[in-house]
């Protein structure tokens, strides 16, 4: 069995389901991109997966247990981490703060894993004592990455993680991605940049009306002719 399952999920906001059936797996280890044209769903199907709306059907099941029931809090203890794509640090407080905030759960010894998120994101040692509304978008991003493996998930879930930064910056989150899902975590990521994030990815879905289009690898999607047509610009 997949590590995460969701399983025809049909939901949405209240009366309006945005969500058709919608499966998504992550395997331990691998990283799996949501992606698909603005309005597909990839935002929403993400939100589901972490409890933030109601399904009507379907299932969430981590690492074997079903947790369709619980709270987004409930999941956080479970071991999911979820980075939403704005508003995800605390501008008036330093990177360091902001990182002991991603272990409110914790009653051990944060230390160990605070110098693991240090030397994977060396400028945050640098500039711990600064304050998170300081630093530049892609620095911003580093935080709140490195405030959810504070928790020491089981599954990081990341809500377009390179939205609204540059090129340069994109491509160096890209390859953090990639140094994360190396460790052993299963990462789950909507991506609107389609062609990196399934560049980088073992599993893509590709969704449409929130449904699902194609399912397949990251590279076999690349390379089919009517994925890279009608969503990758040909």
């Amino acid at each position: 069995m997949s590590f995460l399952l969701a399983q025809g999920m049909t939901g949405g906001y209240g009366s309006v389901d945005i969500l058709h059936d919608c499966t998504i797996a992550v395997e331990a280890g691998e990283i799996a991109v949501i992606v698909g044209p603005n309005g597909a769903g990839k935002s929403t199907a993400m939100k589901a997966v972490f409890g933030m709306l109601n399904i009507h059907s379907g299932s969430v099941v981590l690492d074997g247990e079903d947790i369709t029931a619980l709270s987004p809090q409930d999941r956080v203890a479970k071991g999911m981490a979820f980075v939403p794509q704005t508003s995800n640090v605390f501008p008036s407080m330093s990177v360091e703060q902001n990182l002991e905030m991603g272990a409110f759960l914790r009653r051990d010894d944060i230390s160990k894993t605070m110098e693991e998120v240090y030397e994977l994101f060396p400028i945050l040692r640098e500039k711990r004592r600064q304050n998170a509304g300081e630093l530049s978008g892609g620095q911003r991003q580093q935080v709140a990455v490195g405030r959810a493996l504070m928790t020491q998930p089981k599954l990081l879930m990341l809500d377009e993680p390179t939205a609204g930064v540059s090129p340069i910056v994109m491509d160096e989150l890209f390859d953090l991605i990639i140094d994360i899902a190396r460790t052993g975590l299963p990462i789950l990521m909507v991506e609107q940049n389609a062609r990196q994030a399934l560049n980088i990815a073992d599993k893509g879905y590709v969704l449409v009306q929130g449904r699902n289009r194609f399912t397949d690898t990251g590279q076999a999607l690349m390379n089919d002719p009517e994925v890279r047509k009608s969503f990758l610009g040909g």
